[in-house]
């Protein structure tokens, strides 16, 4: 029995990847729980383990005291000192009890927690190898599909499609092969959880670099990614070597390696665009395949204005707006499309507007400076009233002399009779 025990753990080790310590302290830790439960809960009880001869012993363990109060942990000095001289009060002593059967009901115990222990170090094994894949592309299975998940195998583990991560209109069969992105590992107490997306942009990042080298050597990188899943997205990319064009080599002799992704993404069309330090430049790539007149920035940085031919206006928006929304996405620019025509037509009104403008100010400025004279007029008219009116009266008062004053003054003049 314990060749075929030994060989059993080796087995397990090489077949399932657990470590043959782990099925060994499970082992002990089973062989505890299945003594304590049927010869005495209240023991301390230790597990020895052989690993070479796979010989097992029990241990109960007690410690050495003056006054024994419970035989089952306490051993006297007394009896201490008869097993061994060296012996002092609060040493601990092993004293081997293990059972020549421990009963159907004591293996069963046993078993079970040795497969515990057996479940919980695979999913720990588990969970460690595929945490190291969170944020990479993995080939998977279909194996089931509900209203809510599409469940897809990974080798060892299966893992969940939320329905947000699901490409719309695109049909999951069962056995059917397909590329997804690990967006997230938990370690949860039923075990490893894995979530994968379809629709998630690195996704794409990813299957760039599977099928581009000079993308997976950084001599080519890819800059920003706008992905409308299922439908279209926009790449924008860069050489760091003048001499490779980051365009060409994304989509390879004849388009053959941007097709692998269009086909491993049903269908969806790709837009790979030049990344370039200028502003304008940039902007001007990412509304491809439309050509731009003109680009206008305003007050923000962060907002500007893209003038397009007018035949070109539908072709810059796209359908739905669609090549508009990507092309903000993949830039970070607020875009307003406007035609040659609505452009021109707009500066003439911000003309006219402006010219109104004026005209009424200009108005206004020359009634006002109307006003201001009109009351510097009268203003000056009623000064000089007041004089007159000062004059009149001092010479009323003072130079003019009333009929009685010129007789009394005669009067003085004229002699004294004699």
């Amino acid at each position: 029995m314990s060749k075929k025990l030994i060989q059993a753990l080796d087995t397990l080790e090489e077949e399932k990847g657990v470590s043959k310590e782990i099925v060994i302290t499970a082992l002990e830790a089973a062989l505890i729980s299945a003594y304590k439960r049927h010869y005495g809960q209240a023991q301390n009880v230790e597990v020895s383990f052989d690993e070479k001869k796979g010989n097992v012993h029990v241990y109960a363990v007690k410690e050495v005291v003056d006054t024994v109060l419970d035989d089952t942990q306490e051993v006297s000095l007394e009896d201490a000192l008869k097993i061994n001289r060296a012996y002092e009060v609060g040493d601990k002593i092993k004293f081997e009890v293990t059972p020549s059967d421990f009963g159907r009901i004591a293996a069963q115990t046993a078993k079970q927690v040795i497969m515990q222990r057996i479940r919980e170090a695979e999913r720990d094994m588990i969970y460690k190898e595929y945490i190291g894949y969170e944020d990479e592309v993995l080939t998977a299975v279909i194996e089931r599909n509900d209203f809510r998940y599409v469940i897809v195998n990974l080798g060892k583990i299966q893992a969940a499609i939320p329905k947000h991560d699901q490409i719309p209109n695109e049909t999951y069969n069962v056995g059917d092969r397909l590329k997804v992105y690990v967006t997230k590992v938990d370690n949860t107490t039923k075990g490893p959880q894995i979530f994968v997306s379809r629709t998630h942009p690195n996704l794409l990042k990813r299957l760039f670099e599977q099928e581009v080298p000079e993308i997976y050597d950084g001599i080519v990188e890819i800059v920003s990614i706008a992905r409308e899943a299922g439908d279209r997205s926009k790449v924008a990319v860069r050489s760091r070597d003048e001499k490779v064009d980051p365009v060409g080599t994304c989509v390879g002799p004849r388009g053959q390696r941007v097709q692998v992704i269009v086909d491993e993404l049903n269908g969806e069309n790709m837009d790979i665009v030049k990344w370039d330090q200028s502003p304008e430049i940039y902007i001007k790539n990412a509304l491809n395949p439309a050509k731009v007149s003109d680009v206008f920035f305003k007050d923000d940085d962060r907002s500007c204005t893209v003038i397009v031919p007018d035949t070109q206006l539908s072709l810059a928006i796209g359908k739905r707006g669609q090549n508009a929304r990507l092309a903000a996405k993949l830039t970070g620019f607020r875009i307003d499309i406007k035609s040659e025509t609505e452009y021109n037509e707009s500066i003439e009104e911000s003309a006219e507007s402006l010219e109104e403008s004026v005209d009424t100010a200009t108005g206004e400025l020359i009634e006002k400076e109307t006003e201001e004279v009109v009351q510097d007029d009268a203003f000056n008219t009623a000064e000089i009233e007041g004089s007159d009116s000062d004059i009149s009266e001092t010479e009323k008062g003072e130079g003019i002399l009333e009929p009685d004053d010129v007789e009394s003054q005669i009067a003085e003049i004229e002699p004294e009779d004699d």
